[in-house]
């Protein structure tokens, strides 16, 4: 069963791709469209802060039942560091994303809504332990719910 705080933040996230117009991104600008809520980057504890979320994040991701499979020829250390630099200039801080879109990513990976969703609840957790307030994790969440459009695969 879902617990009820993921269906709010799932609810919360997913609000945001109802009004949000579709935008095409380039490759090394994966927020053009999106402007970060202010002072997100800070309520994450910055690059540090944002740095222990995906480190975190990335251990439990590739341990996930659900998910993990798809992250069996993933370099972990590569991951967190190019997730970092994605959060990081996502939510407004200094750092520049220099890897894939999403699109291209993602393409030969099978990717479902399920899938999609699993690694949401694991973000979900990975941002409980790290402390970050409910508040802050709906405001990260929304901005990277539209990124679904390019990373599901399966329809």
């Amino acid at each position: 069963m879902t617990h009820p705080k993921t269906l709010m933040a799932l609810a919360v996230a997913l609000s945001g791709l109802l009004s949000a117009p579709a935008f095409a991104q380039p490759a090394a600008a994966p927020a053009a469209a999106t402007v970060a809520p202010a002072g997100l980057y800070q309520a994450l504890g910055e690059k540090p802060g944002i740095t222990r979320l995906m480190d975190d994040f990335v251990n439990r991701l590739v341990k996930d039942p659900r998910i993990g499979n798809h992250f069996k020829d993933t370099k972990p250390a590569a991951l967190k560091e190019s997730l970092t630099d994605q959060v990081c200039q996502l939510s407004g801080g200094p750092c520049k994303y220099e890897g894939a879109d999403m699109k291209s990513a993602h393409a030969d990976m099978d990717i479902n809504k399920g899938h999609f969703n699993a690694l949401v609840e694991v973000l979900q957790v990975s941002m409980d332990a790290q402390g970050i307030p409910f508040v802050q994790q709906n405001r990260l969440l929304a901005l990277l719910a539209p990124m679904h459009r390019d990373v599901i695969t399966v329809r």
